[in-house]
């Protein structure tokens, strides 16, 4: 069942709140820099998994508790930051590497796929925007005289995920693109590279540090 009466306005709000970069986004961005377009869409689809994952549990409930427990929330935002954080430490102390490897003349996608998706997952599945997209935004769309509530949150977060496919994958083209570019330089890849980094870092610390919001 799918709640009408507000859709649009639930469309163009989650579609502003997921293009506005967050760790998905500048995630995605960083690895379709560093390891192309490929890597980029594996990221995407990982990501997206995760962002599901976080839609399901809302789904059947703990969505309430989260949203109720500044703990659960406070530990599931640490976790993800720690995580961004490390990513970017690893990809300013790899620049010269990531540069050598990920040029023109080499390998074009030597990490494995499956560790990709899987890393797009974590941070999909830690992201605290999507936590609070879920457990904030979305009941807010909720139509209770149409009964059913459980099954609209369950389709307004299955059209969340879409909508972040769409969107995280059109950041994943546009910055493997760029790295074509950039990897005629090694210079430019590894600034590149270098900024990227410090971005999640930044990132990171600004999710680690940044109180919760009502």
């Amino acid at each position: 069942m799918l709640p009408t009466r507000h859709l649009l306005e639930f469309l163009l709000t989650i579609y502003v709140l997921i293009l506005i970069p967050g760790p998905s986004v500048l995630f995605v961005v960083s690895r379709g820099v560093a390891l192309g377009r490929r890597a980029a869409l594996a990221t995407v689809a990982g990501n997206a998994g995760g962002l599901l994952l976080q839609g399901t549990l809302v789904t059947v409930g703990i969505g309430s508790v989260v949203a109720r427990s500044d703990a659960v929330f406070t530990a599931l935002k640490l976790i993800g930051a720690a995580y961004l954080v490390f990513l970017g430490i690893k990809n300013i102390r790899d620049r010269r590497s990531l540069a050598a490897l990920f040029s023109p003349s080499a390998a074009a996608d030597p990490k494995p796929v499956g560790r990709i998706v899987r890393e797009g997952f974590f941070v999909g599945a830690t992201n605290p925007k999507g936590v609070l997209i879920f457990t904030a935004v979305l009941p807010q769309f909720i139509d209770r005289s149409q009964g059913h509530v459980t099954l609209q949150l369950a389709v307004l977060g299955a059209i969340c995920v879409v909508i972040a496919l769409l969107s995280d994958g059109a950041w994943a083209i546009a910055s493997g693109t760029a790295r074509e570019w950039l990897g005629r330089s090694p210079r430019r890849l590894e600034a590149m590279t270098s900024t990227g980094g410090a971005m999640l870092i930044a990132l990171g610390v600004g999710l680690a540090v940044t109180g919760r919001r009502n």
